[in-house]
């Protein structure tokens, strides 16, 4: 299975539309894709799942996180980075069996010029010691406030093509 973690937790984010619109392109090709949002983490997470406890809101979110297979983070600029609260929901999780020696794709998602390209080598950092073997095609979405149409897709024919592309390699990956 693969989760597409939309990595963020503000509500309605261009990362969320993007992942839905990766979760459809994943069904155009026959592979199954959920998408989770960080909108959906529990309000109380640092306070009632970090440091070896486990929340029952928390359960199921382990449960799906352990397993799936692959994991395609969306992952937006935030302050340069990447937003702290995907670095909660990492440290939330089971360690290491989460993910060790699962597999992850990474697309970097900003509003500026750089589609996130310094948070998403934060990341892959944190991907690295968690074990999890990060493709190298990495996807860096600039102006994403400009690439998605009023439905929820990409247009631009670059943007789209190299998408298609990661796509295609995750599948195989």
């Amino acid at each position: 299975m693969i989760t597409i973690i939309s990595g963020t937790n503000r509500p309605n984010s261009s990362t969320l539309k993007l992942a839905k619109y990766y979760q459809r392109k994943f069904a155009e090709k026959g592979v199954e894709a959920r998408v989770f949002p960080l909108t959906d983490l529990p309000d109380s997470i640092v306070a009632t799942d970090l440091y070896g406890k486990r929340s029952k809101e928390f359960e199921p979110i382990q449960r799906m996180v352990t397993a799936t297979e692959k994991f395609l983070f969306m992952i937006p600029e935030y302050n340069g980075s990447f937003p702290g609260v995907l670095k909660v929901f990492i440290d939330a999780c089971d360690f290491p069996t989460s993910f060790y020696e699962k597999k992850a794709a990474l697309v970097g998602v900003s509003s500026g010029k750089y589609g996130n390209i310094r948070g998403v080598d934060h990341f892959t950092g944190i991907c690295n010691y968690v074990h999890l073997h990060v493709m190298p095609l990495k996807i860096h979405i600039a102006a994403i406030n400009k690439e998605l149409d009023e439905e929820g897709n990409l247009f631009a024919a670059d943007t789209v093509k190299f998408t298609d592309e990661q796509i295609d390699k995750f599948i195989r990956f």
